[in-house]
């Protein structure tokens, strides 16, 4: 497990709290273990969302990226510059891209993916896009600042017996 250098304060702990309740919501709605929130400057929560994949039958309703078309949809543009995404798992490639479009300048995560590749027995003869979400937001300037993994305990607690 790798701890993040940076500090973890107590609205970012308690807003990751709320992502991985989120999660375990979205579980037992039927998916797959994910939730992301969005909070103003303040740390006021905006929005939040879960992973829709399975009962929505669509493989891009992501909890990061149901939340980026909820906030497109709802927030003026100037508010998600001034945004923080708290999200129980590291956003994949495909989210970090939304999250990058969206204006989205802060994003905090608690499970790592590579930790999250583990939990659900990644198949070596299936691919795995493994890539980190910092580079995917280092390759659009390095607009987004990240901080993460947090709350590891917690965060795969959501996860236990699920990937089977």
């Amino acid at each position: 497990m790798t701890q993040s250098p940076d500090p973890l304060t107590d609205q970012d702990r308690a807003h990751l709290l709320a992502a991985i309740e989120l999660a375990a919501r979205g579980r037992q709605h039927g998916n797959h273990p994910f939730g992301a929130l969005l909070t103003d400057a303040q740390g006021n929560v905006l929005l939040t969302a879960e992973n829709t994949v399975l009962t929505e039958r669509d493989l891009t309703g992501h909890a990061e990226t149901n939340l980026v078309r909820s906030a497109s949809r709802l927030l003026e543009p100037g508010q998600l510059r001034h945004a923080t995404v708290y999200t129980s798992t590291e956003p994949c490639a495909m989210c970090a891209g939304a999250l990058h479009w969206s204006g989205v300048r802060r994003v905090v995560y608690a499970l790592a993916a590579g930790e999250l590749n583990v939990l659900a027995g990644a198949d070596p003869e299936e691919p795995v896009l493994d890539l980190p979400c910092r580079r995917v937001f280092e390759a659009g300037g390095g607009l987004v600042e990240v901080a993460g993994p947090y709350l590891y305990e917690e965060a795969v607690a959501v996860h236990a017996g699920f990937w089977g």
